[in-house]
């Protein structure tokens, strides 16, 4: 047996264009699976800032998504999508709600307030005022999920005190640090009643 005739005489040269040939030979398709049905869409019926709406919505859709690009109503921040910095909340029969993770499915026969529902005829809300007057935001990012949160804060009867207000508004984070000014709002707010 002479050496070409050794397999493992070869040479790289052929082996390279033995390799580059089985390469280009056609592959055996994979298997393909069936493609997933697409999302069942349901109708959903709610109120969001007071005006009722019929919509159909995939249920996977969040109510933060479904506001911002559906309904226009971009003052619900989209800061971490994971409900920790609060930049979303909003109120749902009056509850606060991290709307990222809240399905809009979810708030079928429900009320939906966001920041844009709480003025008036073009009035500010007391606690927007508020806030205002005690410079209580800075870059302003988290400044309508902090006035959301601080309405039902208030609603829940949990302003008595720096402390409690603190404690009570801890999941609205403000990356400015202007706690200090949040918490005054607050406490001015509560101290005439509570917001109109």
């Amino acid at each position: 047996m002479s050496k070409k005739d050794d397999a493992s005489s070869i040479s790289r040269r052929g082996f390279l264009v033995l390799s580059g040939a089985a390469a280009a030979l056609p592959a055996s398709a994979p298997a393909r699976t069936p493609a997933p049905p697409p999302p069942r869409r349901r109708a959903t019926r709610f109120a969001v800032n007071g005006r009722a709406m019929v919509v159909d919505l995939e249920p996977r859709v969040t109510l933060l998504d479904f506001l911002r690009d559906r309904a226009g109503l971009t003052g619900a921040k989209k800061g971490c999508n994971e409900g920790a910095c609060g930049t979303c909340t909003v109120l749902v029969d009056g509850q606060r709600m991290n709307s990222c993770l809240t399905l809009a499915v979810q708030c079928d026969k429900r009320e939906v307030t966001t920041i844009e529902g709480l003025a008036e005829d073009g009035r500010l809300d007391d606690l927007q005022q508020a806030f205002i007057e005690h410079d209580a935001f800075q870059c302003g990012y988290c400044t309508p999920g902090q006035i959301v949160s601080a309405r039902a804060c208030i609603a829940e009867g949990h302003a008595g005190s720096e402390a409690e207000v603190r404690e009570w508004m801890s999941g609205n984070i403000c990356r400015c640090a202007a706690y200090p000014q949040i918490t005054a709002a607050v406490l001015d707010v509560a101290a005439k009643g509570g917001p109109r």
